[in-house]
C-alpha cells in the first residue's frame, strides 16, 4: 500500500483563541523568557557568531491570514535548518512522498545533526530529511540536472512558502562555504552509498545557499501556517504543495525536527517542530496556524534556549498541544 491508496485529505484541528488573547499571551511570553541568558550563539561558522544574544522574536499566523508578533519578529537571520522541513515537502510534492522516503527514510537517528557514525551505522541510509545527511539527499533530488536548475527550484519554492521573494545573504553564503568540509565529506560518503547521484560538490553549495535565505519569525510563521492549512499560503492564497505532502512533512517534523531532542520536544511541546542555529524554530498546529520563534541563543543540540521556553508556554496557553486538543463539542440529541 502506498500513500496514493489512502485518503489524506487535511483535518482541523479547531482554531486559535480570540485575537485579543493571543496578543496577550504572545507579549506575556515574550515578558517572561526575553531576559533567560542562558545558551549561547552559534561560533561553529563565523558569520553566526556576530549575531546579538538580546534578539527575541515571537509570530503567529492562523490558518485564516491573522497574525500577531512581539518583538523582533521581524528582524531578517538566515534559515539554516528550518529549511529542511519546506524543501522535503517542495521535492515531496515534485517527486511523491514515496519515492523520496525510499530514498532519503523518515526515522530518528538519536544522533547529532551532523553525524557522520550514524549514516555508517545505517548501511549509508540518511534516515530523515531533517538532520544533514537528509537534508543533502533531499537537495540532490530536487528538479533540475545542474545546480543552478536545482538551486531555482529551491529558492522559489522556499519564497512561495514565505509569500515573499528571499534573498540569499552573501555574507552567511560566504562564511559557510568557507567551513561546509564535513557536509562535503558527508555529501561525498553518501555518494559512495549511491544516495546521491548528482555531483556532490554542487549539491553541497545549493544546500549551502538554501541555508543562506533570509527570513524573519514572521516569514517563518507564515511557512508553517502554509503546511497547517493544507499546503496553501494563508496570506498570499497560492498553493505550494499538495494537501497529503503536509501529513508527511508534519510526521516527520514531530519524530526529528528537534534531533536528538525531539522525544522531549513532542513530550513537553506536543507539536511538529523545527530549529536552526540562527536561533530559529517554526512550529505547526495542523488546521490552527503556526507559531515561530527567533532568539539566537541555543543549548548543546542547536536549539534557541527563549525559543523553546516560548514555544513551550504558548502551546499550553493557546491550546495548541496536539495530545491534549479537545474534539468539537456535539449537538446535544433530542
Amino acid at each position: 500500500m502506498t500513500s496514493a491508496d489512502i485518503d489524506l485529505d487535511a483535518v482541523s484541528t479547531g482554531t486559535l483563541p480570540r485575537a485579543e488573547l493571543v496578543a496577550e499571551l504572545m507579549q506575556d511570553a515574550h515578558d517572561r523568557f526575553g531576559s533567560v541568558d542562558d545558551g549561547e550563539v552559534a561560533d561553529y561558522i563565523p558569520a553566526l557568531a556576530q549575531a546579538d544574544p538580546a534578539l527575541f522574536g515571537l509570530s503567529i499566523v492562523s490558518v485564516d491570514g491573522a497574525s500577531h508578533s512581539v518583538g523582533d519578529a521581524r528582524h531578517e537571520f538566515s534559515i539554516q535548518s528550518v529549511s529542511k522541513a519546506f524543501v522535503f515537502a517542495l521535492v515531496c510534492d515534485a517527486l511523491g512522498p514515496d519515492a523520496v522516503l525510499q530514498a532519503v527514510g523518515v526515522n530518528n537517528t538519536g544522533l547529532p545533526f551532523n553525524s557522520v557514525m550514524a549514516l555508517e551505522l545505517n548501511g549509508g541510509s540518511p534516515m530523515n530529511p531533517l538532520v544533514n545527511a537528509g537534508a543533502l539527499t533531499t537537495t540532490s533530488l530536487a528538479p533540475g540536472t545542474t545546480g543552478e536548475e536545482k538551486w531555482a527550484f529551491v529558492r522559489a519554492g522556499l519564497s512561495a512558502f514565505a509569500g515573499r521573494p528571499l534573498v540569499l545573504d552573501d555574507d552567511v553564503y560566504a562564511s559557510e562555504a568557507a567551513h561546509n568540509r564535513r557536509n562535503q565529506a558527508i555529501a561525498r560518503l553518501l555518494e559512495s552509498y549511491g544516495r546521491i547521484t548528482h555531483d556532490p560538490l554542487e549539491v553541497t553549495d545549493v544546500y549551502t545557499r538554501q541555508c543562506s535565505l533570509l527570513v524573519s519569525a514572521f516569514d517563518l510563521a507564515v511557512m508553517g501556517a502554509t503546511l497547517a492549512d493544507g499546503g496553501v499560503n494563508p496570506v498570499t492564497g497560492e498553493r505550494v504543495v499538495d494537501a497529503a505532502v503536509c501529513h508527511h512533512v508534519l510526521a516527520a517534523l514531530a519524530t526529528s525536527g528537534l534531533y536528538e531532542r525531539s522525544g522531549e520536544w513532542l513530550f513537553s511541546v506536543g507539536l511538529p517542530g523545527k530549529s536552526g542555529v540562527s536561533g530559529g524554530i517554526v512550529t505547526v498546529a495542523p488546521g490552527k496556524g503556526s507559531l515561530a520563534t527567533f532568539s539566537p541563543r541555543l543549548d548543546p543540540a542547536g536549539n534557541s534556549v527563549r525559543g523553546q521556553l516560548a514555544t513551550r508556554y504558548l502551546s499550553a496557553a493557546l491550546g495548541l498541544n496536539l495530545f491534549a486538543s479537545r474534539p468539537e463539542p456535539r449537538p446535544t440529541s433530542r
